[in-house]
């Protein structure tokens, strides 16, 4: 019988690259989306470093914000893994620039999907969709959704939810018999297949080089890379998945947790101090990017995952370990000093 096969969208990025692995490690037959076809010998190198055989991964060009190149990459194909989205730390001069190809690009896929007879997406959101309810609540669940409209919700929590959103509205009128399922990972730490380290792991970075002297007052979940690659593949053969959205996030840790177990690791320029909330909220004035997280400073945000264990069967590592993985990739990588 011949495997079926998986489109996965972002195929260079963080989690793509992970999930990539995964499926031809089960023995899928996989095709992956990149913006430019350049990269697809570093995603081969990775790929054959990581101990897994490329043989049956083809690669297309496709961009968000262009209709060329998603009729030909859903050909064929059983399921999408829609992983692709733009992420950066930070509040963008535009905030468009993180919100147009997040939404458009979700629709795009989706229309695609339908119409080649995808049998199942399974969408990357984040807990950025979730969180920023701004009603005062620190324990959430799938029920919540970040409120997009409000004035202090940052550009990547709106492009979260606006995506999702539009995914779900798009649903909602398909008449193809195609099914969705969402995952909305909390902070994703845990070794890179790359050079490119994922952007959330800059923060580790800057725990353990020295740069933030000082740790602030957040929390947040966390959850391992290769975690969230599995909750994709789970969620995509699980029919009780279809329609559902799933927080992954193995558990949530202070800054000042995070660079206690770094520095139990040996990382010793973690910080040992945590900044007073007011002075962060006076070092925000000159530094984006930590305008973008203020609505968060000093709030527990707890988002557990019982759905993602109940229904997927979803088992993630310990996150601790994971952030500890991390800083020694960067460490070998020349970015921890």
């Amino acid at each position: 019988m011949t495997q079926e096969t998986v489109l996965v969208t972002g195929a260079s990025g963080y989690i793509g690259l992970h999930a990539i692995k995964q499926l031809l490690d089960q023995g899928y037959g996989v095709r992956g989306t990149v913006r430019s076809m350049k990269r697809e010998g570093e995603i081969r190198e990775a790929l054959s470093k990581s101990g897994s055989n490329s043989q049956m991964l083809t690669l297309v060009e496709a961009d968000l914000l262009k209709d060329e190149g998603w009729e030909d990459a859903v050909q064929g194909c059983a399921y999408v893994l829609h992983i692709a989205s733009p992420f950066f730390i930070g509040e963008p001069d535009d905030e468009n620039e993180m919100i147009k190809p997040a939404v458009e690009g979700t629709v795009r896929v989706l229309t695609a999907a339908a119409k080649a007879g995808v049998k199942k997406v399974v969408q990357t959101s984040s807990c950025a969709a979730i969180t920023d309810t701004f009603d005062g609540k620190e324990r959430y669940s799938e029920a919540d959704w970040s409120r997009a409209d409000h004035p202090k919700c940052s550009a990547y929590y709106k492009s979260k939810t606006l995506a999702e959103k539009a995914a779900w509205d798009f649903m909602a009128s398909d008449q193809s018999g195609m099914t969705l399922s969402v995952i909305n990972p909390a902070m994703v730490v845990g070794p890179s297949l790359t050079d490119d380290i994922g952007t959330s792991n800059s923060v580790i970075e800057r725990l353990i080089n020295g740069s933030l002297p000082a740790a602030i007052r957040f929390h947040l979940g966390y959850v391992d890379v290769r975690d969230v690659a599995s909750a994709h593949i789970l969620a995509m053969t699980n029919p009780a998945s279809d329609g559902e959205r799933f927080i992954v996030s193995e558990r949530e840790l202070w800054m000042a947790e995070t660079a206690a177990v770094l520095r139990e690791a040996g990382f010793r320029k973690a910080p040992k101090i945590t900044l007073p909330n007011f002075v962060v909220r006076l070092v925000a004035l000159f530094d984006k990017e930590l305008g973008s997280a203020l609505n968060t400073l000093g709030k527990p945000v707890i988002t557990p995952s019982d759905k993602a264990r109940k229904v997927l069967g979803w088992q993630p590592r310990d996150a601790r370990q994971s952030v500890v993985e991390t800083a020694k990739q960067l460490e070998q990588m020349g970015l921890a000093a």
